[in-house]
């Protein structure tokens, strides 16, 4: 063997050894693809939404919030396979700490993807009673409880509070007020609203971390709602987040309203607000195409997302929603070839 030859060869080698480092190094990223999609007007022995307390009807089409597959917590995309994602259809790269941060574990994401879920539940309730003419009364709820503190054992988050000393409060800053007015120590009386029956308990205020003459219950007061429905979602634990929203307050619309909205199959994505503003979300491609698969017509897309989807190949109708109101009507002029082509889309 030549010295060129030995040289050559060593290169190689080199060459070989450094592509399989490469390609089996892990690269700080994460891939989205197109997920499953769940009908959440589908009956049976465990619905996805159950409505007692007011009236229902039947309803007849498919309405389907669409999800994303992402990257595991738990799994490491190599280059090779981060580049592939990123040219391949329908998936997407994303920089791993946009969603596993760094100082979080991967239960603490799941926490809080579950609490954006629950929020995402409550807001589109109330927004589909409002649109429905549902009566809706805000009132100031507990939102948390220091583990520990006054109020541990005593008030419980959700607990809708109707008056303190016998004092009606109709606003977060009601209670705040009747709070800051007491001396630490003292004990305040609270009628609250819990699992729809009122009860009466005590909380002794303590002092704050800050200043010791202020006091305290150890609670964090929001803003909450009360109605006389009744609504639990039965939607698979693995998913989170608050983009099913928009889908979430079409359905119960359509089952508490007479006559079907959906008579086709239809679905969406959207984040939603109590008054019923739709907000957007991540991976709408990836959605978009796991509608596609679910034998969807129309997609509901949020409009500030009607961008993202420009030059998007599809074959489904993607209509632009504002809010829920526009989504009602957008629904209602698609059933209706003469009011069809109205309905706004995205360019």
């Amino acid at each position: 063997m030549t010295r060129q030859t030995r040289i050559a060869f060593v290169s190689a080698l080199c060459f070989v050894a450094m592509a399989v480092v490469l390609a089996l190094t892990p690269v700080g990223f994460v891939t989205w693809s197109p997920g499953s999609a769940h009908d959440v007007l589908a009956t049976g022995e465990d619905p996805a939404i159950s409505i007692s307390g007011v009236e229902t009807y039947p309803t007849e089409g498919r309405l389907e919030i669409t999800t994303v597959s992402v990257t595991s917590p738990d799994a490491r995309l190599t280059l090779p396979e981060a580049v592939l994602a990123y040219w391949l259809p329908h998936r997407d790269t994303l920089p791993r700490e946009s969603i596993y941060p760094a100082g979080k574990s991967p239960e603490q994401v799941e926490s809080e993807e579950q609490e954006m879920m629950s929020f995402s539940q409550t807001e589109a309730v109330v927004a589909a009673l409002r649109e429905a003419d549902v009566p809706v009364v805000e009132r100031p709820v507990i939102a948390a409880v220091t583990v520990g503190g006054p109020s541990d054992g005593v008030l419980s988050p959700g607990d809708l509070v109707l008056s303190i000393d016998g004092t009606p409060v109709d606003t977060r800053e009601d209670v705040l007020d009747a709070i800051g007015s007491a001396a630490v120590g003292d004990a305040v009386a609270f009628s609250v609203l819990r699992g729809g029956q009122e009860e009466q308990v005590v909380v002794t205020t303590d002092g704050s971390n800050q200043d010791a003459s202020v006091p305290v219950i150890g609670a964090m007061v929001g803003t909450g709602f009360e109605y006389p429905a009744e609504v639990s979602f039965g939607i698979d634990p693995a998913i989170g987040g608050s983009s099913a929203g928009l889908v979430f307050s079409l359905a119960i619309y359509d089952k508490i309203t007479p006559g079907p909205l959906v008579v086709d199959t239809v679905a969406g994505t959207g984040q939603i607000t109590a008054t019923g503003q739709v907000g957007p979300i991540g991976g709408i491609q990836q959605k978009i195409h796991g509608a596609e698969q679910a034998g969807a017509a129309v997609f509901l897309v949020p409009a500030a997302n009607c961008p993202d989807v420009l030059g998007l190949s599809t074959d489904l109708s993607l209509v632009k929603v504002d809010d829920l109101d526009g989504a009602v009507s957008a629904l209602e002029r698609l059933s209706d070839p003469g009011t069809a082509e109205d309905v706004p889309r995205c360019p």
